[in-house]
């Protein structure tokens, strides 16, 4: 799979700078909606990723503070050492691009997404992906949590822009875990 983005591309300031260091992640969020459904136009990129300790300070180096916005390494690290929903930003100084780094922590989710990632050429450039389920599944969460309709419009595009890509039963086995089957449902009549 190969994907083009316009004139610059925002996430490849990310996630070159991530493959250097070595990181494990994968881009996920709207990035990885368009990627599977419909285009849409996006300043920021949402990254999953595991984070070493011995990684944050590879970050100060490959994200300087003359180019990018970055949290100081004492809240990298607390961010990191949270369970659920350790997060962090940065932001390229110069073009205003942002990736919410969102940190794995211990979910079962995040733990599935990363061990089953596709990598698609960007710009020539191979970038670990979030699996559609995971994509979807996250997008369900999304939309009980704000109820912005863009989610169920993001989930409707992918299923139909790349249906034979998604495992159904899947996405049925994570909506029952976590009670999303009625959200699921609703997304999927609407197809």
């Amino acid at each position: 799979m190969r994907f083009y983005m316009h004139e610059t591309n925002p996430f490849l300031l990310f996630t070159r700078r991530f493959d250097a260091i070595g990181i494990r992640y994968m881009v996920t969020g709207s990035v990885a909606a368009t990627i599977y459904g419909e285009p849409r136009l996006t300043n920021d990129v949402d990254i999953v990723a595991v984070v070493a300790d011995a990684e944050i300070a590879a970050l100060a180096v490959k994200f300087p503070l003359s180019e990018f916005y970055l949290p100081p390494g004492e809240v990298i690290r607390v961010e990191t050492a949270r369970p659920h929903r350790g997060h962090f930003n940065i932001i390229h100084r110069a073009t205003g691009f942002k990736a919410d780094v969102y940190l794995a922590g211990r979910d079962p989710l995040h733990d599935w997404g990363l061990a089953h990632t596709r990598h698609v050429a960007v710009d020539g450039a191979p970038v670990p992906v979030a699996p559609p389920e995971y994509v979807i599944v996250r997008k369900l969460e999304f939309f009980r949590e704000g109820g912005s309709e863009k989610h169920l419009h993001d989930i409707r595009a992918i299923l139909a822009g790349a249906a034979v890509l998604v495992d159904l039963p899947r996405i049925d086995a994570f909506a029952a875990e976590r009670g999303l089957t009625e959200l699921w449902r609703t997304a999927q009549a609407a197809r």
